[in-house]
């Protein structure tokens, strides 16, 4: 299984995003890999262009999250399943003080789960699954 197994890194894949803050937070049920729910809030939506195409991704927190310190952003694309892991890949982004992040895929990375089952792994929700391929990042585990 080791070593893991990454894209080529592509500069074309940091690109820049302005983050939308939710007004009330709304808490979201996310389901993992055991089956169990996990209560998530929705920090706000991250907007950008990725190819030309505009994009966007929510980002999360665990439910009663008071000081933020990384945006939680699990997301599937069109390679998920075949040549990324199956549950999809995560970012970890840390806040700043402008609102403009930068979402590099080129360090998106599978959850633990990918590796030992008996981790439990929020699913990227609906709102998360991009309709392009995003051939950045971490590939699916391989022999």
């Amino acid at each position: 299984m080791l070593p893991l197994r990454y894209y080529e890194i592509d500069p074309g894949y940091n690109v820049p995003a302005a983050l939308r803050i939710s007004e009330n937070r709304p808490v979201f049920e996310m389901p993992t890999s055991t089956g169990t729910l996990r209560r998530m809030e929705r920090v706000g939506i991250l907007e950008f262009r990725l190819g030309g195409e505009p994009m966007t991704l929510a980002a999360f927190v665990p439910e009663g999250t008071q000081r933020i310190e990384s945006l939680f952003v699990p997301f599937a694309d069109q390679t998920t399943g075949s040549e990324t892991y199956s549950a999809g890949r995560y970012l970890d982004l840390h806040p700043t003080r402008t609102g403009v992040y930068s979402i590099d895929f080129n360090k998106a990375y599978n959850p633990y789960c990918a590796y030992n089952d008996t981790y439990e792994c929020p699913f990227p929700p609906p709102s998360n699954r991009l309709k392009s391929a995003i051939r950045a990042g971490e590939k699916a585990p391989g022999a």
